[in-house]
């Protein structure tokens, strides 16, 4: 019912900015909540942070609170992640995700191909 596809991945410096969209094809982009996760080499995927279908509830997870911002535009059908103050812990493959779960990635339905970022020191 939707395909994910991310972009806006990059090679930036420690402290730097970026900003990932995650647009998804179809009529029911509006009915998910999307979310976004991150894996690093040799750990499990991680939950980053996701925003409701409504786009008035978001949450993230403790290591980007402050640092991150989440929103949508239905109109567009387009998710993005704002990240800022970037930390080379932050270097991993991101995901967009969609479905009807919060922080597991278990309750995702649909999901993107991944979009690098990397974050030098």
């Amino acid at each position: 019912q939707v395909q994910p596809v991310e972009s806006g991945g990059g090679l930036v410096q420690a402290g730097g900015s970026l900003r990932l969209s995650c647009a998804a094809s179809g009529p029911t982009f509006s009915n998910y909540n999307i979310g976004w996760f991150r894996q690093a080499p040799g750990k499990e995927r991680e939950f980053v942070s996701v925003i409701s279908w409504t786009g008035s509830s978001t949450y993230y997870a403790d290591s980007v609170k402050g640092r991150f911002t989440i929103s949508r535009d239905n109109a567009k059908a387009t998710v993005y992640l704002q990240m800022n103050s970037l930390r080379p812990e932050d270097t991993a493959v991101y995901y967009c995700a969609a479905g009807f779960g919060l922080q597991i990635a278990s309750q995702y339905d649909y999901w993107g191909q991944g979009t690098q970022v990397t974050v030098s020191s």
